[in-house]
C-alpha cells in the first residue's frame, strides 16, 4: 500500500469578488463556496473542522486496513497449523495452507483497495510490507525446520527483502524505487512455490514445485540485482541535481 496519507483540511474557503473557489483536502472531501460577495470572505462551515478531525481518525479502520490487519493476525494462525501434530499431517498442512492463500490474497486486494479509493494511511504504509514479510518469513522458517526446504533457499529469499527494505529507506532521500513487472512477478512465484510445499503434495506435484521455487529463486536474485541497479541510478541522479541546485544558488 502506497501513497500519502489522508489528512484534514480545517482551513477556511474564501469567497472573492470575482465568483467562488474550491478546495480539495489529503482524504478526497471538496469543501466548495461560491458567491459575489464584496471584500469580506465567508466563515468556515460550522462543524467543519470537527468533521474533517473525525474522518481523520477513523481512515485507519478502513477496509484496506483491515486486511492487512487480517494478515498480521494470520500468521501466528498460520503457523501453530502449520506445526500442529508434528508438521507433517496432511489435514493440518492443508488448513495451513488456507490460511497462506488468505494472506496471499488479500495482500493482493489491500494495495489496490487503498490507492483506487484513496484509503492510504501512515499505518497501512508501515503495516503492509511487515504483514507481507512476515506471512512469507514464517511459512519459509516452518518449512526449512521441517526439512522440506532448504535453509539455504529461506536465507537467499528473506535476505533479499530485507536487503531490499533497507535499500529503499537509505536511498529515499534521493527518490523511490518503484515495484517493478520483475519484482510483482517474483512475489507471485514466491507466493505459488511457497504455498505447493506447504501442502503435503507427493509424485509428479512435488517434482513441480521445485521447479517452481527453483524460478522464484532466480527471480528472486535477478530482481534484487535490478533493484540495486536502480538504487546507485537514483543515488547518482540526485547528488547531481543537488550539486546543481546549490551551484545555481551560488551563482
Amino acid at each position: 500500500m502506497t501513497g500519502v496519507p489522508a489528512s484534514a483540511a480545517g482551513g477556511s474557503s474564501r469567497a472573492h469578488a470575482a465568483g467562488g473557489s474550491s478546495k480539495s483536502d489529503g482524504a478526497g472531501t471538496v469543501g466548495a463556496d461560491s458567491g459575489a460577495g464584496q471584500g469580506e470572505g465567508t466563515k468556515p462551515a460550522r462543524g467543519g473542522k470537527l468533521t474533517a478531525a473525525a474522518v481523520n481518525q477513523a481512515s485507519v479502520w478502513n477496509i484496506a486496513n483491515l486486511l492487512t490487519m487480517l494478515r498480521l493476525i494470520l500468521v501466528p494462525g498460520f503457523v501453530a497449523l502449520m506445526l500442529a501434530d508434528g508438521g507433517y499431517d496432511p489435514a493440518w498442512r492443508s488448513l495451513a495452507w488456507a490460511a497462506f492463500a488468505i494472506a496471499m490474497i488479500t495482500d493482493l486486494f489491500d494495495g489496490h483497495l487503498a490507492r483506487t479509493y484513496d484509503l492510504v494511511t501512515d499505518f497501512g504504509k508501515i503495516a503492509d510490507p511487515i504483514a507481507d514479510k512476515a506471512i512469507m518469513g514464517a511459512a519459509l522458517i516452518c518449512l526449512s525446520s521441517l526439512g522440506d526446504l532448504p535453509w539455504w533457499v529461506t536465507g537467499v529469499i528473506l535476505g533479499r527483502e530485507l536487503g531490499i527494505t533497507l535499500l529503499r529507506f537509505l536511498v529515499i532521500r534521493y527518490g523511490v524505487i518503484p515495484a517493478s513487472r520483475g519484482g510483482k512477478l517474483k512475489t507471485l512465484t514466491q507466493g505459488v512455490a511457497v504455498g505447493m510445499y506447504v501442502l503435503a503434495l507427493t509424485g509428479w506435484l512435488a517434482t513441480l514445485r521445485f521447479w517452481v521455487m527453483a524460478a522464484a529463486v532466480v527471480l528472486t536474485v535477478v530482481t534484487g540485482l535490478d533493484y540495486v541497479r536502480q538504487a546507485i541510478v537514483l543515488r547518482r541522479q540526485g547528488i547531481a541535481e543537488r550539486k546543481a541546485a546549490l551551484e545555481e544558488t551560488e551563482a
